[in-house]
């Protein structure tokens, strides 16, 4: 039983010689078919069964490729796409933060924000770029 299970890891093996194989884009796309395929069991909607089959034959074409170049171009245009949405939900993020304990305000005279302390009252707020002085409520 041992040597039939070689001989078939063996023969996989040469077969994926060349290939592309999996990588980060792939997984994201096996994970997209199983929420879609989750998502059409729950609510029936016919059209995701065969959007989650299309993603599924393109996840095995990039995997059975052997283009590599351009698969991996693919996945580095992926990777790039999900470092810059990190990097959106960052900002969001410390923005959130932000607003619990400060009140952001532009300068009326050149547009700079400027950080105030919530729960100061009036404030009279001194402009470091351009030394516009306004009042605002904190």
């Amino acid at each position: 039983m041992g040597e039939q299970k070689d001989k078939w890891k063996r023969m996989i093996q040469q077969f994926m010689i060349g290939r592309y194989g999996t990588d980060p884009f792939a997984r994201f796309l096996n994970v997209c078919i199983i929420i879609l395929l989750v998502i059409n069991l729950l609510a029936r909607i016919r059209i995701l069964y065969w959007i989650a089959l299309a993603v599924l034959f393109y996840s095995y074409f990039r995997m059975f490729s052997k283009n590599t170049s351009a698969r991996f171009l693919e996945n580095e245009r992926y990777l790039r796409l999900r470092f810059q949405a990190g990097e959106i939900f960052q900002r969001w993020k410390q923005r959130a933060k932000q607003t619990l304990h400060y009140h952001i305000y532009r300068c009326p005279g050149c547009g700079q924000k400027i950080r105030i302390p919530r729960g100061k009252g009036k404030v009279s707020i001194h402009c470091p770029k351009c030394h516009k002085d306004f009042i605002r409520r904190s």
